[in-house]
């Protein structure tokens, strides 16, 4: 592909090596069965609370330092690399949520094809809500762009948006391309020649965006987690002024020090907008509004139905109407069915058949 000059004539052959690529990973990724060798030792966490946060970086960075303070769990941790070998979990209560916190393994390059455990800290990162990247101030920000590498290799998308493209299998009838707007890669020809290295001869293709052929091959895939991620620059204590100014101009990132607790606040407040997560209290009958525990939901999920099936499933089924307090209704309080969206720090009572 490095050899290929790129050009209209080209982007045929291109489209089909790309895609030739993506399912050669795809097969080391998940590698064919064969005799089970049982799970990685300490690997598995148990998701509790109501988001999930991964600590994803090399070793010796600080992401035990800073896991022990701000969570209070105690990681292990020395002057050498390679300290943590299993997953920690830690809690952390804010805002009224409980927000899981791991501790994942360092990981290396070359960890999308199995180096170094490399595969079980990355499926780990895969079920999270949130990724954290901690990075070290003084190492280039080469390593930035080498974990980015070794995660999107894995399927995972950072600060992305699922591409917006309809893909649709049928029996027969061919390929039927159709697009909103001016494509400046993808043609019939190029479009064809990706779903035919997937045996994929009948299909209706829609393109809402000015798409790539790798969103076009993560699409077909359908096997992409498209995550939020936040870049934490520690051990900032070791750096001049100039230089944090620098470091804040990057997006997506903030910059902290784990050992003297330096910027946490920013880094929690960065937490809770990337996790967008909507509260919501509870009121019993007669009773004032319960403010200290709210039930959390994430925010494309707030409905009535939603929160009735969060704390438990049968309470939908006695479900009668809703008294609603808060932005989400135009009167306080205001009767509600089940599909009333919410917002957050809304108030609600469930009345009962």
């Amino acid at each position: 592909m490095a050899r290929t000059q790129k050009n209209k004539a080209t982007a045929h052959h291109l489209g089909l090596l790309k895609a030739r690529l993506a399912k050669l990973r795809r097969e080391l990724i998940t590698p064919k069965g064969g005799g089970g060798g049982g799970p990685g030792e300490g690997f598995d966490v148990a998701k509790t609370g109501d988001a999930r946060i991964g600590f994803v970086g090399f070793p010796s960075v600080g992401k035990s330092t800073l896991l022990s303070n701000l969570a209070g769990v105690y990681s292990e941790v020395a002057a050498y690399e390679f300290t943590t070998l299993t997953t920690v979990p830690g809690v952390i209560r804010y805002k009224g949520a409980k927000i899981q916190l791991l501790d994942l393994p360092g990981i290396i390059e070359g960890a999308k094809d199995g180096k170094g455990r490399g595969r079980q800290v990355i499926a780990v990162a895969r079920t999270c809500n949130l990724i954290l990247i901690v990075l070290d101030v003084l190492k280039p920000l080469g390593h930035k762009t080498l974990i980015e590498h070794e995660l999107e290799g894995f399927g995972i998308r950072l600060n992305k948006q699922p591409p917006n493209i309809g893909y649709k299998r049928k029996d027969k009838g061919g390929i039927n391309l159709t697009s909103t707007c001016v494509q400046s890669e993808l043609d019939l020809e190029t479009v064809k020649s990706i779903l035919a290295e997937y045996k994929i001869h009948n299909a209706d293709i829609t393109l809402r965006s000015d798409a790539t052929a790798d969103d076009l091959i993560d699409v077909v895939e359908g096997n992409r987690v498209y995550i939020p991620c936040i870049y934490v620059l520690n051990k900032i204590d070791q750096i001049s002024i100039e230089e944090l100014d620098i470091i804040y101009k990057v997006p997506h990132c903030v910059p902290i020090s784990a050992h003297h607790r330096w910027n946490f606040d920013d880094l929690l407040e960065k937490l809770w907008d990337y996790l967008k997560l909507v509260r919501i209290y509870t009121k019993p009958k007669g009773q004032l509004p319960d403010y200290t525990s709210p039930v959390v939901l994430p925010v494309e999920r707030t409905s009535v139905e939603d929160f009735c099936l969060k704390i438990h499933k049968t309470l939908i089924k006695e479900f009668k109407y809703a008294l609603v307090w808060g932005s989400s209704v135009k009167y306080n309080p205001q009767k509600v069915g089940k599909d009333h969206v919410m917002h957050d720090e809304d108030v609600i009572q469930i009345v009962k058949k």
